[in-house]
């Protein structure tokens, strides 16, 4: 089960050093596959999002989890809705922050980055991941219907563009890494033949290959990813932190 909640994820826990007593804003959270991990690990975890149906299922996960005995007791849950613009919480509340997927759907990304930067304590860590440049560049290609759609991505970040804004909203990149190559090819099979088209032979065996390589981990796929990660990861993140005497 490690290993599966491992595939799914694009940020680095470790990395984070998220566990019991850490407090966690998972901003964009969406289904929650970053904010359930937070919570497993012990944390104090905030799921936030615009979209109220999603949270809605992810408290029931959340209380799931609590009553299966999947958490920490001592751990913490809640959901808020609201707008990455305006975060509803005071200057430096959380200790870590996690924007996955999100910065892209953002037409004002980089008011959402100070927004970032404002709620994360000083010494605190930010985790940030959009669609790599390359990847995400060819499925814009391929397909104006991957994009032009109501909520989708506005924008296409180059790696060193957006670690650059992120600086100058008052965080101090940490590096780089790369995530989901195998995901990568599938996106570009459903942008070639149709993005809205479930029941192609093509995209649906990738898609089953995809879902084995989630529920069973095997040595094969995860080292053929991880060697594929630096060339066509689907996902970059971007990890920072907030300078110790940093100011709001």
């Amino acid at each position: 089960m490690g290993d599966e909640r491992n595939e799914m994820l694009t940020v680095d826990f470790d990395r984070l050093c998220i566990g019991p007593g850490r407090s966690v804003l998972d901003v964009g959270c969406g289904a929650g596959r970053h904010a359930f991990e937070a919570y497993r690990r012990g944390a104090d975890v905030v799921a936030f999002d615009h979209d109220a149906t999603e949270l809605e299922g992810v408290a029931a996960m959340f209380a799931g989890m609590a009553e299966e005995g999947d958490a920490s007791a001592e751990a913490t849950t809640t959901t808020k809705v609201g707008d990455a613009l305006d975060l509803p919480f005071p200057d430096d509340s959380f200790d870590v922050v996690i924007a996955s997927e999100v910065l892209e759907h953002i037409v004002e990304d980089e008011k959402a980055m100070w927004e970032l930067a404002r709620v994360v304590k000083p010494g605190g860590s930010v985790a940030v991941t959009v669609p790599r440049w390359l990847p995400e560049r060819i499925c814009w290609a391929l397909s104006d219907a991957y994009h032009e759609v109501e909520g989708g991505h506005v924008r296409i970040y180059r790696a060193s563009e957006l670690t650059d804004r992120l600086r100058a909203a008052g965080l101090r990149p940490l590096g780089t890494d790369y995530a989901h190559a195998l995901h990568a090819p599938y996106w570009w099979l459903k942008c070639a033949v149709g993005v809205d088209r479930e029941d192609h032979p093509l995209t649906k065996a990738y898609h089953r290959m995809l879902v084995w390589d989630m529920l069973r981990a095997p040595w094969l796929t995860h080292t053929a990813e991880r060697l594929l990660d630096p060339l066509i990861g689907k996902s970059v993140v971007v990890y920072l932190d907030k300078p110790e005497g940093a100011v709001a």
